[in-house]
């Protein structure tokens, strides 16, 4: 049962929530890199790069706004997302065998 920051009575409880809140952002980011390899493969199918520029910013734009609606700071949240795009890019591109901006060779 999760208890809210002002029920947690000691710092030991909330350390608790936090460390349950880290377990489940770990979970999500597994999660999102199972979506990163399989959009390897399917960027090299369809002839793609690893990075698309368009998309990058449209995420970036996308989770700022949903940031700043639930109140959460805006620029921690492009550098948190950078940080994980950049990462999934590279790991497209390894997977892929090409630069992060190369088009692949058809399979």
């Amino acid at each position: 049962m999760h208890r809210s920051p002002l029920a947690c009575e000691t710092m030991a409880e909330l350390r608790l929530e936090i460390d349950s809140i880290d377990d489940a952002l770990i979970a999500l980011l597994v999660r999102r890199a199972g979506y990163v390899d399989r959009a390897a493969t399917l960027k090299h199918r369809e002839g793609l790069p690893p990075r698309t520029s368009a998309r990058v910013e449209e995420v970036i734009a996308h989770v700022r706004s949903r940031a700043a609606a639930q109140g959460l700071d805006p620029d921690l949240t492009e550098t948190l997302w950078t940080a994980l795009i950049d990462w999934g890019i590279a790991r497209e591109a390894r997977s892929m065998g090409v630069a992060e901006d190369a088009t692949p060779r058809e399979p």
